[in-house]
């Protein structure tokens, strides 16, 4: 009986351990780091790099920080039947009733955009003739108001969609090497959305809800932004560690064991490559959001203003994106100097 005990124990115990390990396993990306990470050590005779977890993004704002407050407009069914002869009445009824009180935000965008092209439309043809003196101001106030509230309206319509806030999530993974393809499916998801943006004003222009839906379809498949940013932060991480490592050796004037190992270790093609990628494809996703963000017709709320300069520029030192450029650069002149040094 304590044969059988002393057995089966350290089976449960290896069962327990090998779940664990499971559940904690690096990613692709993780394991492309510290593989150079650990050659790197080997040729320079030195311990690996101690490995700390990069920070995860920042919270996207919440609602009542990234939205617009757009107060209702309340009309008289006498009032809006007055204005019969532009053809309003079927467009605000269908908002009114059950489901357009519960349509996602791109729906509600699409019934401003109809509301003001049709007042506007109104307005600018032969019906205020037809009107009294009262319902022809009543119908330029509207049309005012509409055009004025519409850019908050778009606005609102993508920063209060679920596909969009998805994108920014936290509760996300970097970016797998094998999956850097997802930001050539998910471009025009944002090509469209600021083609929507740029021509909401433009009559010539026709609103498509099926292709609408469609591409926030396809942003919905996976939080790109989140996991773009989360794979720059650790291929930083990683980076940074490397060179502190590298600087440490020079500091000692220490010339490595195995310099062409150490100038570049059998895994830095395969990790340079995609760094490469990365770099590439993450300034695309990048550039193509500042550009969306541009084409709006209104100054972002702060909290989204602080949130682009921290994490979605291109340019700000401490965001994502130019931080992995600078640890790359000094990594290059580290190894640059170790060349040198090993001679």
């Amino acid at each position: 009986m304590r044969i059988g005990r002393a057995r089966t124990r350290p089976l449960a115990i290896s069962g327990i351990l090998l779940l664990v390990l499971a559940g904690c396993g690096d990613g692709p990306a993780e394991t492309l780091l510290s593989d150079y990470q650990q050659e790197l050590a080997e040729a320079l005779e030195r311990p690996p790099p101690v490995r700390h977890a990069p920070e995860n993004i920042g919270d996207f704002p919440a609602p009542d920080a990234r939205l617009f407050r757009i107060a209702e407009t309340r009309e008289g069914l006498l009032d809006v039947f007055a204005l019969r002869g532009c053809h309003i009445a079927q467009l605000v009824a269908g908002r009114n009733n059950q489901l357009g009180k519960v349509a996602t935000p791109s729906q509600r965008w699409l019934y401003e955009l109809a509301l003001w092209r049709r007042l506007s439309g109104c307005w600018n043809g032969t019906a205020p003739e037809a009107l009294g003196e009262t319902d022809r101001a009543r119908l330029r106030r509207l049309t005012l108001l509409k055009t004025e509230q519409l850019p908050r309206a778009s606005w609102n319509a993508l920063f209060a969609s679920e596909e969009w806030v998805d994108s920014f999530s936290r509760a996300s993974s970097p970016l797998p090497p094998e999956a850097l393809g997802s930001v050539n499916d998910q471009l025009p998801a944002l090509a469209y959305l600021r083609e929507a943006t740029l021509h909401q004003f433009d009559r010539r222009w026709e609103p498509d809800s099926a292709r609408l839906e469609g591409h926030l379809k396809t942003l919905r498949e996976r939080p790109l932004t989140a996991e773009l940013l989360r794979a720059l932060m650790l291929a930083a991480r990683r980076l940074t560690e490397s060179n502190e490592l590298l600087e440490r050796a020079l500091a000692d004037g220490q010339c490595a064991v195995s310099p062409a190992n150490a100038v570049e270790p059998p895994s830095s093609r395969r990790m340079t490559a995609w760094l490469e990628r990365l770099t590439l494809e993450s300034r695309r996703w990048l550039s193509a959001l500042q550009h969306l963000l541009d084409a709006q017709k209104v100054s972002p709320p702060s909290a989204i203003a602080r949130y682009r300069q921290r994490w979605l520029s291109l340019e700000t030192p401490a965001a994502p994106w130019p931080a992995l450029q600078a640890a790359r650069r000094h990594h290059r002149a580290l190894r640059a100097e170790l060349i040198r040094r090993c001679r």
